[in-house]
């Protein structure tokens, strides 16, 4: 027996319905003997925690690939600065859309797999992450709500998070953001392992076919049931911390922080392995 097959994955979860924290050394990590164990858990768990973990930049990338196909960023780099501050990010305008429960790439044919981010430098104050589980805040409805809304479809579209956090938008960055297209997607998303979860977050705009008023109050509520504590895990960052979540699975979104703080945080991410169907 090789010492990679006498690794065992280490973890203990966090709450019920949501997260687990991961004890095992970065060298086990990088090993990519953990990798199967580790898809396995965070399809259940929903977000891993490597506290205090400190990756540099090449052992994330490294880690990442073990988990799956590697996806570089839009300009093709490796790593993706999480920061507010336009010198390191001059693309930062966009980040502040994460400021509210999403899931990353709902404009995408395939969105992200996996996501890994690694704090560089914490907030002064506030700057922490949230996730919830949509897979268990799905399997957790009642029989009679999952009927009502298994078939429903619902238009996304990038430039309705723009009101979220700049109400009134200029002309010219609402051609922008509308540029980027609309799409519709399933309110359900039914994987093809068999288990279903909720498609919503900031992008999504309206649910077709139902009147308007129902069709807001009907993602309200489904974004307030799956964003309640049984499924939310609050992450509160330490210089080298890493947390991976699933991104098909879950929500995610930053608290506010002071936006010149200098909070850093790196991303790096896997392809995803299916579309939302």
């Amino acid at each position: 027996m090789t010492v990679a097959e006498k690794i065992a994955l280490r973890a203990e979860p966090i709450k019920p319905k949501i997260g687990a924290i991961v004890r095992n050394s970065k060298e086990e990590l990088l090993s990519g003997a953990l990798s199967e164990e580790i898809r396995r858990l965070i399809e259940d768990r929903g977000v891993l925690v490597f506290p205090e973990i400190h990756f540099t930049d090449e052992e994330q990338v490294a880690f990442t690939k073990t988990l799956g196909t590697f996806l570089p960023e839009m300009e093709g780099q490796e790593v993706y600065d999480i920061t507010l501050d336009k010198k390191i990010n001059p693309r930062s305008e966009y980040l502040k859309g994460s400021l509210f429960w999403h899931i990353d790439g709902t404009m995408n044919k395939r969105p992200p797999g996996y996501a890994i981010l690694s704090c560089k430098v914490p907030a002064t104050w506030g700057g922490d992450t949230e996730f919830c589980n949509t897979y268990a805040a799905y399997e957790d409805l009642p029989e009679e709500e999952k009927a009502r809304i298994d078939s429903l479809r619902v238009m996304h579209a990038a430039w309705n998070t723009l009101f979220y956090y700049e109400p009134e938008p200029s002309q010219e960055k609402l051609e922008e953001m509308m540029a980027l297209g609309d799409v519709e997607l399933p309110l359900v998303w039914k994987h093809r392992s068999g288990r279903k979860s909720l498609v919503l977050g900031n992008t999504a705009h309206h649910i077709v076919g139902l009147d308007w008023r129902e069709s807001a109050r009907l993602l309200n509520k489904l974004r307030e049931w799956a964003t309640s504590e049984p499924y939310r895990y609050t992450h509160h960052w330490k210089v080298g911390d890493a947390v991976m979540w699933d991104n098909s699975g879950t929500m995610h979104r930053a608290r506010p922080y002071d936006p010149e703080c200098g909070r850093l945080l790196h991303r790096t991410k896997t392809a995803g392995e299916e579309p939302i169907q």
